[in-house]
């Protein structure tokens, strides 16, 4: 995910897998890969992706529990969109990819522009 760390990026993923908020413990035993950091790793990323406001956290008793502060469709929603305004030409990108898609990839892309249409009218 742009903007990410090879490792904020990987305790995200665990954040985006639960539906519930997650000690620093839990983080580290949802980690997919054979490495386990130290749980003042772990504990430092949290706290940085806090102060980014990737996530939020709640303190419970004498420790902090996280939650992803937006999914990870808006997360990448959100990437696409820094992304598209850093190019000096969104349009030529947008272009570009629409032509580039799937024949489900353009009904998708259709849907949601018929849904941003109804949402304009009201």
């Amino acid at each position: 995910m742009q903007g990410l760390g090879e490792l904020e990026a990987l305790v995200m993923d665990v954040l985006w897998r639960s539906s519930d908020a997650l000690r620093v413990r839990d983080v580290i035993d949802g980690l997919d890969d054979d490495r386990e950091p130290a749980y003042t790793t772990v504990m430092t990323v949290l706290d940085n992706l806090h102060r980014k406001d990737w996530v939020h956290r709640e303190r419970v008793g004498r420790a902090y529990r996280y939650q992803a502060a937006r999914s990870r469709e808006e997360a990448a929603a959100d990437a696409l969109r820094s992304l598209l305004d850093s190019t000096g030409d969104p349009t030529g990108v947008l272009l570009h990819f629409a032509r580039g898609t799937s024949d489900n990839e353009s009904k998708i892309l259709a849907r949601g522009l018929r849904e941003r249409g109804k949402k304009k009218k009201k």
